[in-house]
C-alpha cells in the first residue's frame, strides 16, 4: 500500500517541513496504515487512532532523541513508531522477528523508555529530566499519559516529587474520556498563551521581586496571592495541579495540530514543570473504533469492512470464569467482583450488569483493589479479584502484608497466566506462580481444563483462605480429568511408574500425549501450594525419575526438587530471559512446549542423552 506523505517520512526532521495540508494528509495516511496492520497482525488500535494529531504535534515541537518522549502504558505510540524510521518495519508489528506493539529502547534511539504498564511515565520523565541535568546533557523530556493511567497511584507520587522539584518537566496530559470541565472560549485561549508567554512569566517575577521588599509590600503580595488563588478556584477546575507545583494548560483540541504545535513549543521555553492537558477521541478516523472504542483497545485480526474479528472460537477462560461468578452469586449474597481498570478483559461484564451494587471497578490500581478486596473479607464477605498474571506483579506486596499474613479469604483470579503472545515482555504471565510460592497461608490452584476452573472457583469460595487462582489465555484445554476435586491432592491422568512427567495447567494435554505414548507415568498437579506430599512421598519411595513440565519460570519444579531430593529431577520451564513478542504456538515451540520437546527432555530424564 502506498501513501501521499507518509511514504516521504523517514524520520522526525521530515514532518517539520510540511505544510498544513500536508499535515492532515499524513494523519489520514497514518491512520490507514495503522489499520491495515493492526487488521491483520491485531494490537492497540483505539489508543493510536485518537493520538494520532498529538504524535504528529510532538514531533513537530521536540527534537527526538534530543528531547526524550516518554509514552505511558505505549498503547498510543503507533504513530510514533511510524514517524521514526520504522514504517517499512510496521507491517511486521507484534510478529515474530518484527518489532514490538509498545516502545522499546532496544528497536529505536526514539523510543525513550521501555513500557507496558500505567501510570510509569511521570516518574520515567522526571528521572530522565534529573539525570540529563547532571550529565550536563541538553534537551527537554515530556511524559504522554493517558487519563486512565492517571487513577493509578504511581502517577500521583510522581506528580508531587516533580511539582516540588521545580524541574522543567512538560507532562501531556491525553484525555479521552475523564469528565474534567473544559475551560473554553476566546478568554481561556488568551489566557493559555499569556500565562506561558516569557513576557508574562518574567512580568510576573519582577512584580513579586518588587512587592517582597519591606512591609506594605509583603502585605499587598500576601493578599494580591489570595485574591489571586480565590479566583483560579472559581475559574479553574484543575487546580490540583497548580498548587502542585505545575502551570496548567488547558483542556485544548487533542486533534488541533497547529494549536498543540504552539503551545508544545512555548511551554518548552518555561523553566518549571508544566502540564499540557489535550483532549482526543479514542478510535478517531475509523467509524468501528470510534463506536466501540473498548473493543478496538487491544483487538485481534479483524476485517476493515465490517469490524468484525475474524476467528472466533471456543469460549475463553475469562468469560467461563465470569459465567461461573454470576452463577455462584446468586446463590451467595456475600459475592464481591473487583477488578482494576478490566471489566471486558477478565470476563466481569456480565456481573456488574447482574450485580452492580457487588462490582468495584477500581482504575488502574492494582494494589489498592487487592487491600480494598482485603478490607472487605474483614467484613465477611467474600471479594474476588479478577487481575492479569502481569499486573498482579503490582501488588506483592499487598498480597503478602494485607491478605497473606491475616489469612483473608481473598479469591485472587490471575487471568493471562503463562506464555501471552503478541503483546511481548511486559505481559508474560510467567511469573507468578513463582512468587505466589513465596506467600505464607495462600493457596495456589492451577487448572487444565474449564471445568476444573469453575469447581476450583467455587471451592475457594468456600474456603476460609486466601487463594489464587490461575488460567491462561483463551482456553483451557479439552481433557479427561477426574471432575471431583480433593483440596491440595493431585489427579494421576497415567499410572504411576519408575518414570514420571508431572505437569500442571495448560501442559497437562502434551504431558499426557508423550506420557501414554512412552508407557511412563503421568501426574497432573492441581495445586501448586499445598502440594500433594502423599503422592510425592510415593514418588519419593520408589525413587523415580521425574520430570516437570510448566509453563512458567521454575516454580512447580522447585517444589518437586526440594520433596524428592534423592530422587533425579529434569525440569522443562521457562529461562529467567525477557520473552519477546510471538504468537503462542511459536512461544510453546522456541522453549520446547510441544510433544517434540517433552519427548526430548523424557530422554534426558532416562539417561539416553548427556
Amino acid at each position: 500500500m502506498t501513501y501521499k506523505v507518509l511514504d516521504r517520512i523517514n524520520g522526525p526532521e521530515d514532518v517539520k517541513k510540511l505544510s498544513a495540508d500536508e499535515l492532515t494528509q499524513l494523519c489520514s495516511d497514518l491512520r490507514a496504515c495503522m489499520i491495515d496492520t493492526v487488521s491483520k497482525n491485531g494490537g492497540h488500535l483505539a489508543a493510536s487512532l485518537g493520538a494520532t494529531e498529538l504524535i504528529v504535534a510532538l514531533h513537530r515541537s521536540f527534537d527526538s532523541p534530543t528531547d526524550k518522549i516518554v509514552f505511558d502504558v505505549g498503547h498510543q505510540a503507533y504513530a510514533h513508531k511510524l514517524l521514526t524510521g520504522r514504517r517499512e518495519s510496521f507491517t511486521g508489528l507484534r510478529r515474530s522477528g518484527g518489532i514490538s506493539g509498545f516502545p522499546k529502547r532496544e528497536e529505536s534511539c526514539h523510543d525513550a523508555f521501555n513500557t507496558g504498564h500505567a501510570s510509569t511515565s511521570i516518574s520515567a520523565a522526571l528521572g530522565m529530566a534529573r539525570g540529563m541535568k547532571l550529565e550536563g546533557k541538553e534537551g527537554r523530556v515530556v511524559a504522554v499519559i493517558g487519563d486512565g493511567a492517571m487513577t493509578g497511584g504511581m502517577a500521583y507520587e510522581a506528580l508531587d516529587d516533580a511539582g516540588a522539584s521545580k524541574t522543567p518537566l512538560i507532562i501531556v496530559l491525553n484525555d479521552n474520556s475523564m469528565s474534567i470541565s473544559p475551560n473554553v472560549g476566546a478568554m481561556h485561549r488568551s489566557l493559555d498563551s499569556m500565562r506561558i508567554s516569557r513576557g508574562y512569566n518574567r512580568f510576573k517575577q519582577f512584580i513579586v521581586r518588587s512587592l517582597d521588599t519591606g512591609k506594605v509590600g509583603k502585605w499587598m503580595s500576601d493578599h494580591m496571592q489570595t485574591l489571586k488563588n480565590r479566583i483560579k478556584h472559581f475559574l479553574m477546575p484543575n487546580l490540583l495541579f497548580e498548587e502542585l507545583g505545575f502551570t496548567y494548560i488547558g483542556p485544548i483540541d487533542g486533534h488541533d495540530i497547529a494549536r498543540m504545535t504552539k503551545l508544545f513549543t512555548k511551554a518548552k521555553e518555561l523553566d518549571h514543570p508544566v502540564i499540557v492537558h489535550v483532549r482526543t477521541q479514542k478510535g478517531k478516523g475509523y467509524t468501528f473504533s470510534e463506536n466501540d472504542p473498548e473493543k478496538f483497545h487491544g483487538i485481534g485480526a479483524f476485517s476493515i469492512s465490517t469490524g468484525e474479528v475474524n476467528k472466533r472460537g471456543a469460549m475463553g477462560n475469562s468469560k467461563v470464569f465470569g459465567n461461573a461468578l454470576c452463577e455462584l452469586a446468586k446463590k451467595d449474597e456475600r459475592i464481591a467482583a473487583v477488578t482494576a481498570a478490566m471489566p471486558s478483559g477478565t470476563g466481569l461484564t456480565e456481573f456488574a450488569k447482574r450485580f452492580p451494587d457487588r462490582f468495584f471497578d477500581v482504575g488502574i490500581a492494582e494494589q489498592h483493589a487487592l487491600t480494598m478486596a482485603a478490607g472487605m473479607a474483614t467484613t465477611g464477605a467474600r471479594p474476588v479479584v479478577a487481575i492479569y498474571s502481569s499486573f498482579l506483579q503490582r501488588g506483592y506486596d499487598q498480597i503478602l502484608h494485607d491478605i497473606c499474613l491475616m489469612k483473608l479469604p481473598v479469591v485472587i483470579c490471575a487471568d493471562r497466566a503463562g506464555l501471552v503472545g503478541e503483546d511481548g515482555e511486559t505481559h508474560q504471565g510467567v511469573y507468578d506462580a513463582a512468587f505466589f510460592l513465596t506467600m505464607p497461608n495462600l493457596a495456589i490452584y492451577s487448572p487444565a481444563t474449564t471445568g476444573e476452573l469453575e469447581a476450583m472457583l467455587k471451592m475457594a469460595l468456600e474456603r476460609e483462605e486466601p487463594c489464587v487462582i490461575r488460567y491462561n489465555r483463551g482456553v483451557l484445554p479439552k481433557l479427561e480429568v477426574p471432575t471431583e476435586l480433593s483440596f491440595g491432592k493431585w489427579a494421576v491422568l497415567n499410572p504411576i511408574s519408575d518414570v514420571n512427567i508431572i505437569s500442571t495447567g495448560t501442559m497437562a494435554p502434551l504431558a499426557l500425549e508423550v506420557a501414554k505414548k512412552h508407557g511412563v507415568g503421568m501426574i497432573h498437579a492441581r495445586f501448586l501450594q499445598p502440594a500433594d506430599s502423599e503422592l510425592l512421598d510415593e514418588l519419593k519411595q520408589r525413587h523415580a525419575k521425574v520430570l516437570v513440565v510448566e509453563e512458567n519460570i521454575p516454580a512447580l519444579c522447585v517444589v518437586v526438587t526440594l520433596k524428592l531430593n534423592t530422587c533425579r529431577v529434569e525440569t522443562l520451564a521457562l529461562p529467567r530471559t525477557p520473552i519477546t513478542h510471538a504468537s503462542v504456538t511459536q512461544q510453546r515451540e522456541k522453549y520446547g512446549f510441544t510433544v517434540e520437546g517433552i519427548e526430548a527432555a523424557l530422554s534426558r530424564l532416562q539417561g539416553d542423552e548427556a
